[in-house]
């Protein structure tokens, strides 16, 4: 069942190699919005990611540099002056779209809220999608993300979010890779608002897993630099 949703919401996908999962991934988002605005960022893939993306009615861009802050960091300008909200998801069909409406409900409803996440740890997760290695990696850094920015959420590292376009449109990205999620909680604080969690559910993803332990290393990174406000960039 389609969802009512108005043409001032975009989504954003970062995607390198998934072409068994982005087909998958846009046909549900759209299912559950009716927007026009979904972008992929593309990472040079080898594969059919950008022919699946753009047979769905998708808009595509090469991506500049790599990782998926740099993609974001990318997408940032293309999001139009009337958009109000910016979904971001994965490209693995890791994460529920059904979702996605109350999380922009959850917006328009509460105006010091900035962003809504999904919490993977609070929901029914599939024991194969968090695999134990990940669930305590995600856990000690949501910790250390607390501790030192004083953030907030149980699952900070989420894939799934909706955010106001306000929020980002002059956002300078920092990151370069999966850290980008431990900035954008910070830049949400900085701006004034609240981030908010709902739970969600997480299915195991569809292809090949590109998060590695050393992204770990990465994100703890950003979070000292965030936690002392250092504007340094980090690969």
């Amino acid at each position: 069942m389609l969802k009512d949703s108005a043409e001032n919401t975009a989504v954003l996908i970062a995607a390198m190699n998934e072409e068994e999962g982005i087909g998958l991934t846009i046909q549900e988002v759209s299912r559950y919005l009716a927007t026009k605005h979904i972008l992929v960022v593309d990472g040079h893939s080898s594969d059919q990611t950008v022919v699946v993306a753009k047979s769905l009615g998708a808009e595509t861009i090469c991506q500049v540099g790599k990782g998926k802050g740099a993609a974001i960091a990318q997408a940032i300008p293309w999001i139009d002056k009337s958009v109000e909200f910016v979904v971001l998801t994965d490209a693995d069909y890791t994460y529920p779209a059904e979702y996605l409406p109350k999380m922009i409900e959850i917006l328009e409803e509460y105006p010091k809220v900035g962003m809504v996440c999904g919490n993977r740890f609070f929901g029914n997760r599939d024991k194969a999608a968090l695999r134990s290695k990940f669930y305590f990696g995600n856990k000690l850094l949501a910790f250390a993300h607390g501790l030192l920015n004083d953030v907030d959420l149980e699952d900070p590292l989420t894939g799934l979010r909706v955010i106001r376009a306000q929020i980002i449109r002059d956002w300078r990205v920092k990151s370069r890779g999966f850290d980008v999620e431990v900035e954008l909680n910070s830049e949400v604080q900085k701006q004034g608002f609240e981030a908010m969690e709902i739970p969600i559910s997480y299915r195991p993803r569809v292809g090949e897993k590109k998060l590695k332990i050393k992204d770990g290393v990465v994100i703890l990174k950003r979070i000292l630099l965030e936690a002392f406000d250092f504007t340094v960039y980090v690969d």
